[in-house]
């Protein structure tokens, strides 16, 4: 099935569709075991219900009407809990407080229990949000049924991490209506906003207040992730005054806000610390230092962070004493773990301290060693950074977080909404889950800029994440056989495993992450010293600020044995994209273009690898002619195969342009906007094609005879 092709940014126009239409199967059956709603339901709460309950039930209400064809009333109720007890045919929905009795066995926030009998359905929240989720539970049963079919249960959930952070996916720091449910629908409890200074985001303006109102409204806490400059070191007698003005004033404006994160690179401050420079990195370099080797404060666990935590939380917790300050590691977990530990141990116990899970960690593939680089699903983690530092925190209580990227996507690939990667996510959900009860990790921070977006991984993680959860195996394959019908379903599956398992091929190093797997296909192939400015927007965040176009490897020796790694996980996604295309044969037509998308998706990796392939291959041509007095027929044989390369890659980027044109998700991410759309892919094949009909030829003339 070939898709119609979109113009940049359609793809919000999907993700503001939250209940998607016609999802019921028109040839589904009820088993004995389960109840049949039809328009002859009625949804009930209480009467003195807030606002924010009566929307829940409106969504469910929209829900049953637009991707069931189901029409049921909303009503306020006198007695919703008598009726909860003896009214037939009625969805009741509260909280403990409305249903006393059967919020009994409730114990934590955003908890709920569902009761189905043949009569009626009973939701009830430990509070409002857990009644939203168990709103958002029976759609999820729905779905999956494709038939408003229920099977009789009393099952009582509760939510296993708090918080679960979110960055958007619809674009950086914007959050429409509709993204803020779609993301409470996934079970996720909290956004993240970058935050420069009050209604000040990186990008803009920002309505703050706002924001924590609508998302509010959605039953979602705000968390505020800073990047106000901490200009001075808490012994500065101005220092309080300075911090008062700065993080004082932003908490004041918005005591609702749910917490903060503070993280190195963006609230480092002049450390007194002799093992750093003293100072920001950004700053002027004073004269004398200019060959300081010593690391900024923010790339160090510096001895005074803890003097400056407890001036800013003083500071803050004036205005709101639950604030939740988070502090992220993220910057020095490469530095030695007796200094990690030292810091954590002269930390406050009454913040949150966050780790990267799989960050930092030395691992061996096909005989090479690499670290892991922020942030990837190749390593499925606990790295030995975030280990030590979790022991170190369980010992003394404080709150574990984790940067988790279980929203469905890392840095391995930057330009696309989520990766299809099933198996591997799995094991990376079953460490967190080992991380709580070996360490009591209790918040995630699921994603960085790159955002989250809905998808059969998010279905599969959020059961991952509440207790009494579906199995995974029974869970995994009733969505295959949903997406791509029974027939499809072993296939489907199959695929699925393949590209997981390639996952397990990715080398996760800085060049790739900054170089091709950034942007994909429309990554530049750079004669020698060549200089190119690649076309990013003004209004992006980073744009291409963040992606290096001059290929460079840390380790050349190695590039081989990576070739044949990537070769391999190519292979593999290729294998899956064709497995995909037999299941997709039986994909019911309602689901068709969702499976189509996830075959462009697949297509899409698969050329991204290759176009890292290409690189590396370039980069080692490159090595040739840059080594001192080369010989001439090296050089032109080198000539002649980098010219294959870029015939090659030209060919690639080609290909590639019908798979961004039937899906505008494709090459966009919100830190960077738009970065492998067909104008981008055109401007890299005229690019290379540049290399091959002028700076190669001209290279050829100049070489001595």
């Amino acid at each position: 099935m070939k898709l119609a092709a979109e113009h940049n940014y359609a793809f919000r126009r999907r993700l503001n569709q939250v209940h998607l239409p016609d999802r019921r199967n028109p040839h589904a059956q009820p088993t004995a075991e389960e109840i049949v709603l039809d328009n002859t339901w009625t949804i009930i709460l209480a009467s003195e219900a807030s606002d924010y309950l009566f929307r829940v039930a409106q969504d469910l209400q929209d829900y049953l009407a637009v991707s069931m064809g189901i029409a049921v009333k909303v009503i306020r109720h006198d007695h919703a809990a008598e009726a909860a007890d003896t009214d037939s045919r009625v969805i009741a929905i509260g909280a403990r407080d409305d249903f006393s009795e059967r919020g009994r066995r409730l114990r934590k926030s955003r908890a709920f229990r569902l009761q189905v009998t043949p009569e009626r359905i009973v939701i009830t929240g430990y509070d409002e949000r857990g009644a939203a989720q168990g709103c958002y539970r029976l759609e999820d049963i729905m779905n999956l049924r494709e038939a408003p079919f229920i099977p009789v249960q009393d099952k009582v959930r509760e939510p296993i991490f708090a918080p679960r952070m979110t960055h958007s996916g619809w674009g950086i720091d914007n959050f429409p209506d509709q993204h803020l449910n779609a993301i409470a629908h996934a079970g996720i409890d909290a956004i993240l906003v970058f935050v420069k200074d009050i209604n000040m985001t990186n990008t803009g303006h920002l309505d703050f207040a706002n924001l924590i109102d609508r998302a509010e409204a959605f039953g979602l806490d705000v968390y505020f992730y800073s990047y106000m400059k901490s200009r001075k070191h808490p012994d500065d007698p101005e220092a309080e005054a300075f911090y008062e003005n700065m993080y004082g004033k932003l908490i004041k404006t918005f005591p609702r806000v749910k917490g903060i994160v503070f993280v190195g690179e963006s609230c480092e401050f002049p450390s007194k610390d002799e093992r750093t420079k003293g100072r920001l990195r950004l700053d002027p370099v004073p004269p004398g230092q200019e060959n300081d080797k010593r690391p900024f404060p923010g790339w160090w666990p510096c001895r005074d962070y803890p003097q400056w935590l407890n001036l800013v939380k003083g500071i803050m917790r004036k205005y709101n004493p639950d604030l939740d300050v988070v502090f992220w590691t993220y910057n020095w977990g490469w530095a030695p773990a007796q200094d990690r530990i030292a810091l954590i141990n002269s930390l406050p116990t009454d913040i949150s301290l966050e780790v990267t899970f799989e960050m930092f960690e030395n691992i061996v593939k096909n005989g090479i060693t690499t670290r892991c680089v922020d942030y990837t699903a190749s390593f499925v983690g606990p790295g030995t950074y975030f280990r030590t530092e979790a022991e170190a925190a369980s010992a003394r209580k404080i709150p574990l977080y984790a940067m988790s990227n279980t929203g469905g996507v890392t840095w391995d690939f930057g330009v696309i909404p989520y990766q299809p990667i099933p198996y591997q996510w799995k094991r990376r959900w079953d460490a967190l889950l080992q991380a709580h009860r070996d360490w009591g990790l209790v918040g995630l921070m699921e994603c960085h800029h790159f955002g989250w977006w809905p998808s059969f991984i998010s279905e599969l993680s959020k059961e991952a994440y509440w207790t009494g959860g579906d199995d995974f195996d029974s869970h995994i394959r009733r969505i295959a056989e949903r997406d791509f019908g029974q027939e499809g379903a072993d296939d489907a599956l199959r695929a699925w495993e393949l590209w997981s398992d390639a996952a397990n091929d990715y080398v996760p190093t800085n060049e790739d992450q900054y170089g091709p797997f950034r942007i994909g296909p429309s990554y530049p192939f750079l004669f020698l010293d060549q200089e190119v400015t690649f076309p990013d927007v003004p209004y992006a965040h980073f744009g291409a600020r963040i992606m290096k176009p001059k290929y460079r490897s840390h380790a050349p020796a190695d590039v081989p044995a990576e070739i044949v790694l990537l070769t391999r996980m190519e292979k593999k996604m290729q294998k899956g994209v064709q497995t995909l295309k037999r299941a997709i044969r039986f994909t019911p037509p309602r689901r068709r273009e969702y499976a189509t998308r996830m075959i462009l998706l697949g297509s899409f990796m698969a050329k991204s690898i290759r176009t890292t392939i290409h690189a590396k291959q370039w980069f080692l041509c490159s090595q040739v002619l840059r080594a001192e007095n080369p010989k001439r027929e090296d050089v032109l044989a080198t000539l002649d195969e980098m010219v294959v390369i870029a015939n090659r890659e030209i060919a690639n980027a080609k290909q590639t342009i019908p798979l961004v044109e039937q899906d505008s998700r494709l090459g966009w991410e919100p830190s960077m906007e738009y970065m492998t759309d067909k104008s981008r892919l055109e401007w890299k094949i005229a690019q290379v094609t540049e290399v091959i009909n002028e700076l190669i030829p001209q290279h050829r003339k100049n070489l001595a005879p």
